[in-house]
This record gives structure tokens, C-alpha cells and sequence, in this order.
């Protein structure tokens, strides 16, 4: 999946990335696992280079069924990696924001490996 630059909106060094990435056609066993989202989201933050802060809470509920699965929060030292994961639909919704700068290639492509996702969407935008 090829994401797009960020734009450049002024002269400075934009103060972080937030990469907006949507999986679809996931693997069911792969987004209903709570070990699969911990190993995912440790082993992400190892290949994109962030530090993490904190063990990740990952946590299943929804009264809703359409949007009842499993949601992720990871602090990172410059910020977070957040996932919802919507298992009646085989989906995932995944944000990386960070002040330090990350490939938003490497972490799509190992995200929708991870979880043999079938399509993707996404953005990469800088903010000021």
C-alpha cells in the first residue's frame, strides 16, 4: 500500500505524524485474539523504532455488535499507536501518532500481514 507524503503546510519541522490506516477482510482468529493484538502492537512498535511506554491495554467490548471487538492503546515515548477492531465486520482501524518521524509503509505493510487483511485505506499527514 503506497501512502502518500504528508504535506508540507509551513517551513518548520512538522511537530509529528499520525498515519490513518483501515483494514478490511481480516483474518477473524488474527482480530479476536488478544495475544495476537499484544505480540502485533510490541512487535510494530520494535520495526517502526518507537519506544514503548507502558504494557499495552487491550481490552473486548460493545454493547453494539457492529462495532463490538477488541480496542488497543499503546503509549509511546512520543506519543500513541490506538486500534479498534470490529469483529463483525473483520475489520481494524488503526492510528500511529508521533513526534518522532516513522515509514507509514513499514507499519501498513506489517499491520495488514499481521492480520491478513484483504484491503487497506490510509492517510499520512503531518501536523503542525
Amino acid at each position: 500500500m503506497r501512502m502518500p507524503e504528508p504535506e508540507k503546510t509551513r517551513d518548520a519541522e512538522p511537530w509529528g505524524w499520525h498515519l490513518v490506516l483501515n483494514i478490511y477482510d481480516c483474518l477473524p482468529e488474527q482480530i479476536c485474539s488478544a495475544d495476537v493484538i499484544r505480540d502485533y502492537v510490541v512487535d510494530l512498535c520494535d520495526l517502526i523504532e518507537m519506544r514503548r511506554f507502558g504494557e499495552p491495554t487491550i481490552v473486548n467490548f460493545g454493547e453494539d455488535p457492529r462495532v463490538s471487538g477488541y480496542s488497543l492503546v499503546q503509549l509511546i515515548e512520543t506519543s500513541n499507536v490506538c486500534a479498534h477492531f470490529a469483529e463483525q465486520t473483520n475489520s481494524a482501524y488503526l492510528d500511529i501518532f508521533s513526534c518522532k518521524k516513522f515509514d507509514p509503509e513499514i507499519a501498513a505493510r506489517f499491520t495488514i500481514e499481521t492480520f491478513g487483511a484483504q484491503k487497506a485505506s490510509g492517510v499520512f499527514v503531518s501536523r503542525d
